[in-house]
């Protein structure tokens, strides 16, 4: 590729001219330009970095970031900001997305055989040198600052603990969010009790949020440069937490407090349930109940189809095509905020009515690949395909698993999906023509008939599945053991040794 096309596509140029290694930054994504000056101290191991930086306002990158999100279990509340404390708390995610994607441009650098990146207190030292020498940087928090640094260099051990992919760009509109460390000074203590204390023997101040409860539904929370904020208040006890981190999506502001919640408890009734997730239904319980995730209405799908049409025709980087694109964000982000709260409802009470929770064990990203194929080998029926892999993504499968596995922690199986759907729950029969249609299940063998998903989730809840083999007589998910007759013959006597004469 050539010079001009890294620069036409936002990549950095070196300038060759230059006797030390200098980098420069522009281009498209950074408003009122930006350029970033890279340069290895003399004797110094590990290379010194210093920016030197213009005004640049709410820069926007291209790119995404591969670690981004809560952490597992945690859960967040809606906030409900003033004006004047939204445009503070944009500045904040600006200066978070920019501090992030100056340290992924860092580290981009980096080759096996140079000298080493640097780290978070290097950054951190940087990050100083940089505030002094931007008015922009200096006006914001340097907490939120460094807290991007400490995110980055958290996402940099999971690439190689965790499995992730590189750190990547954070890009306006999309990963809007900061993080805070609380400003309460409290003293630590240790698992049995004691008091925490140094090496020189004295007491150890740990951080805290600033959290006030207002009644019960609202209280608030003093995030830096905004005052007090007010959020929805959805437990009963206020969060204690070391850090929050703020989160901005589709006109949304969310907080969500560094606080895994405690796992529900069993109740000790020595209840197992069977989970059939299916399409048509939800999940099909082996108790007989039928659950189905909230999808949008009618005339809400109407909307979509109307705002998209609009957006279509609108003309390219116009200010009606991005508020068509924002109404269809916002009817969606309205659908999947109902799939979540149907998804945390549904798994708090299986956690709280059953001791052992059995799922069938779905791959759902072999499941909802594209169809499309190659060109050497294209796909058949690829739109057919691309619409049931956006009503299984609607049902939220994975999410229902995943959350249950959190609050019931230790009590939840995988049970394999081969023939699950095909066994009868009375028999044990596998027989692909006892399925009569989705919705009937009628056994060849023992006339046994119900609702297919609902016989389903009884061999779910049994443990069968994936054996084809069948079983002998049991009652409605019963356990039975399984014999060596084949699927396509009728029971065979089997020989026990006893001589014929």
């Amino acid at each position: 590729m050539t010079r001009s096309g890294m620069a036409r596509q936002g990549k950095p140029n070196r300038v060759q001219d230059d006797p030390e290694p200098l980098w420069r930054w522009g281009g498209d994504g950074v408003e009122g330009g930006l350029k970033q000056v890279r340069r290895l101290g003399v004797g110094d191991r590990r290379p010194v970095v210093w920016w030197s930086l213009v005004r640049v306002g709410l820069v926007g990158f291209e790119g995404g970031s591969e670690w981004w999100g809560y952490v597992s279990g945690m859960s967040r509340s809606r906030m409900y900001p003033t004006s004047e404390q939204a445009g503070v708390m944009l500045e904040h995610c600006a200066h978070a997305r920019y501090v992030w994607n100056l340290a992924v441009e860092q580290h981009a650098h980096w080759a096996p055989g140079k000298n080493l990146a640097p780290g978070f207190a290097e950054q951190c030292r940087q990050l100083t040198e940089a505030r002094r020498a931007s008015e922009w940087l200096r006006a914001g928090n340097a907490d939120v600052q460094q807290q991007a640094l400490k995110d980055f260099a958290r996402a940099k051990r999971a690439m190689f603990t965790s499995g992730f992919g590189e750190p990547t760009w954070r890009k306006k509109f999309v990963h809007e969010g900061f993080r805070v460390i609380g400003t309460d000074r409290v003293p630590e203590f240790e698992d049995d009790g004691g008091p925490k204390l140094n090496a020189k023997g004295r007491q150890v101040m740990g951080r805290s949020v600033v959290v006030r409860k207002l009644n019960r539904r609202w209280a608030r929370v003093r995030v830096p440069g905004c005052g007090w904020v007010r959020f929805r208040l959805s437990r009963p006890d206020l969060p204690r937490a070391k850090t929050f981190r703020v989160t901005f999506r589709n006109g949304q502001w969310h907080i969500a407090f560094a606080v895994v919640p405690e796992p529900v408890d069993a109740p000790g009734t020595g209840g197992v349930i069977g989970v059939d997730r299916g399409v048509r239904i939800t999940a099909a319980l082996s108790d007989g109940r039928k659950l189905n995730c909230p999808q949008l209405t009618v005339r809400e799908r109407a909307r979509i189809r109307k705002h998209q049409r609009r957006a279509a025709r609108a003309p390219k980087g116009s200010e009606r095509k991005r508020a068509e694109y924002a109404e269809v964000a916002k009817l969606k982000a309205r659908e999947a905020d109902r799939r979540k709260d149907w998804c945390e409802k549904t798994s708090t009470m299986l956690a709280r009515s059953y001791d052992l929770v059995r799922f069938e064990k779905l791959n759902i990203k072999n499941m909802t690949a594209s169809a499309k194929g190659t060109v050497e080998q294209p796909g058949r029926n690829v739109q057919a395909k691309a619409g049931l892999n956006r009503a299984i993504l609607a049902q939220g499968w994975g999410l229902l698993r995943r959350r249950t596995q959190e609050k019931a922690l230790g009590r939840v199986e995988d049970v394999p999906a081969p023939y699950t759907s095909l066994r009868c729950s009375a028999c044990g029969w596998i027989e692909k023509n006892s399925r009569k249609s989705q919705a009937e299940f009628l056994c060849v063998s023992c006339g046994f008939s119900c609702n297919a998903d609902e016989s389903a989730a009884h061999n779910v809840a049994a443990g069968q599945g994936g054996i084809h083999r069948p079983r002998r007589t049991a009652g409605a998910g019963g356990v039975t053991a399984a014999t060596s007759c084949s699927s396509t013959r009728e029971p065979q006597p089997v020989r026990v040794g006893i001589p014929l004469s």
